[in-house]
């Protein structure tokens, strides 16, 4: 089975968190910074937590269409993602999400969430890990 990509997002980020990132569509253009400094701007935290929580709703609006089922628009997925430092492992991320879906009963609420928990690609980045790969830029 081979794979069709979808979509490729470029971002080309200067300065790390204290810089800017900005994607060769100029879709997005934001400052970054170091979380809890007060600075302006946002982090790589908030930005991963605002990509799995939107994807995650899209996965959950899939769920319950397979379903029949029409999501109220008052379903919300609240992320949390934590930057922690250990020390054996060093830096790492941990996260949730709270998922909100008023009038839905609760089983069938927790079968829209087990469903979307296994189709969104965050979701599996999260469980599986993601095929990545880091290489020096020019280098062939």
């Amino acid at each position: 089975m081979t794979a069709k990509t979808l979509f490729t997002a470029h971002v080309h980020t200067v300065g790390g968190r204290e810089g800017w990132a900005k994607s060769s569509d100029d879709q997005l253009d934001v400052k970054l910074s170091v979380p809890g400094s007060n600075r302006p701007g946002t982090n790589p935290e908030q930005l991963f937590a605002a990509g799995w929580s939107a994807c995650f709703e899209g996965a959950l609006a899939n769920a319950a269409r397979e379903q029949g089922i029409r999501l109220p628009p008052e379903t919300a997925v609240d992320a949390e993602v934590n930057l922690s430092l250990g020390d054996v492992e060093g830096y790492f991320l941990t996260a949730r999400l709270d998922v909100s879906i008023p009038g839905i009963a609760v089983d069938i609420a927790q079968q829209l969430i087990d469903r979307a928990h296994a189709t969104c690609p965050y979701s599996k980045m999260t469980r599986n890990g993601i095929d990545a790969s880091v290489v020096l830029a020019g280098a062939a």
